[in-house]
């Protein structure tokens, strides 16, 4: 992520693509393709009418199977399913200020991609985000927002290290993306689950980058690991 554009580090670009569908019919190229449509869509204000009525929802109740994990920012104005126009069952989303990780979002996406074989987890940053914002103009010795508060604005802080560009609101979309990176490397270092099925083909992950001003969602690169041995198991299993 150098000079705004939507890159991974070297270090992150070490193969995910998946070897095999994870489910008939879909594999994370497909689900990426599939979000790519619906974003597609909602930029032109072409969305389709989902169906949500009475018999979708009693279709919920026998399971779910997402195509794609979307970790993003709670902020309001970045609602994936609108965003990538996809009904109900259709995503597995993890929403925090900032796209900051906890175990509980950890877990989440373990959930999602380990026992719901979810081929997709995106990262997404969005345009204008006041997570980053208020990270980038808190400055080091500020007075304390409190234990919860200065623990988010201190993790997303942690991503300005990647920064060519100085942390401040001229940079601020470089910042986001920084943030992006840094949450993807997070997961992956934090999450033997994830790292796991990323190296054996069964997962991909790919970070992006939401324009409130055009509705256009930007992608990087999948990030890319060493290809795990198949006989490996997840350290869930162990």
């Amino acid at each position: 992520m150098r000079h705004g554009r939507l890159m991974l580090s070297a270090a992150l670009m070490l193969v995910v693509m998946a070897s095999v569908p994870v489910r008939a019919g879909e594999t994370p190229a497909s689900a990426l393709e599939r979000l790519k449509a619906g974003n597609a869509r909602f930029v032109r204000d072409a969305a389709s009418a989902l169906p949500i009525d009475a018999e979708k929802r009693q279709a919920q109740l026998k399971g779910q199977s997402p195509f794609a994990i979307v970790l993003s920012c709670a902020d309001s104005r970045v609602p994936p399913e609108v965003i990538f126009n996809a009904g109900l069952g259709e995503l597995f989303v993890v929403r925090t200020a900032g796209s900051v990780t906890d175990k509980a979002v950890l877990a989440s996406v373990e959930y999602g991609a380990e026992h719901l074989k979810t081929p997709l987890l995106v990262v997404m940053g969005h345009e204008s985000c006041g997570a980053v914002k208020a990270a980038v103009e808190t400055k080091p010795g500020a007075p304390t927002m409190g234990p919860n508060l200065d623990a988010l604005i201190g993790a997303v802080r942690s991503s300005f290290d990647r920064l060519t560009a100085p942390a401040d609101l001229e940079h601020l979309r470089d910042a986001i993306l920084a943030n992006v990176e840094q949450v993807v490397n997070d997961i992956l270092v934090k999450s033997a689950v994830v790292k796991h099925l990323t190296g054996a083909g069964e997962l991909q992950v790919i970070g992006a980058y939401y324009e409130l001003s055009t509705g256009l969602v930007r992608f990087s690169e999948p990030v890319k690991l060493a290809t795990e041995p198949a006989h490996k198991e997840s350290a869930a299993h162990k």
